[in-house]
């Protein structure tokens, strides 16, 4: 966890550089890759709006844990993380899908309705490979 005050998350950044496209001597090759054009360079695969809403919840977790570190010390948030991380350990069968309310909770998200909140997970509908899940989980 960076300390930080953001709302929003902070726009990607954007660098450009030829690399990929060199060739032996260190000189981007053009008969291979094209011309270059340093406007596609530095065009990155998600645009700005995308990089905001994929990193929004956790700039919105990181500014609670640095307002609750402000407020009351370190101990608040890095006792909430470890609380999250035993919360999470999820002992039961992997192919028994359920809620984890107790997260929810942790997380602040107990008030809010979801899709897996209705359907537990099981949206593309049950596993029946009760071993495959248990080795998956495992990693055997």
């Amino acid at each position: 966890m960076q300390p930080s005050m953001r709302i929003s998350p902070s726009a990607p950044s954007k660098s450009a550089s030829f690399r990929d496209t060199a060739n032996s001597l260190g000189v981007h090759d053009t008969l291979q890759y094209g011309p270059r054009s340093i406007a596609a360079e530095t065009k990155s695969s998600n645009n700005n709006l995308e990089h905001r809403l994929i990193h929004w919840d956790e700039t919105q977790d990181n500014l609670k844990l640095t307002m609750l570190r402000d407020v009351h010390g370190l101990h608040v948030p890095a006792r909430l993380l470890m609380e999250r991380k035993t919360v999470s350990m999820d002992p039961h069968m992997p192919a028994m899908r359920r809620s984890n309310i107790h997260l929810d909770i942790l997380m602040g998200r107990d008030e809010t309705l979801d899709p897996p909140d209705f359907f537990l997970g099981m949206e593309h509908g049950p596993s029946f490979s009760l071993h495959s899940e248990m080795e998956k989980k495992l990693r055997m």
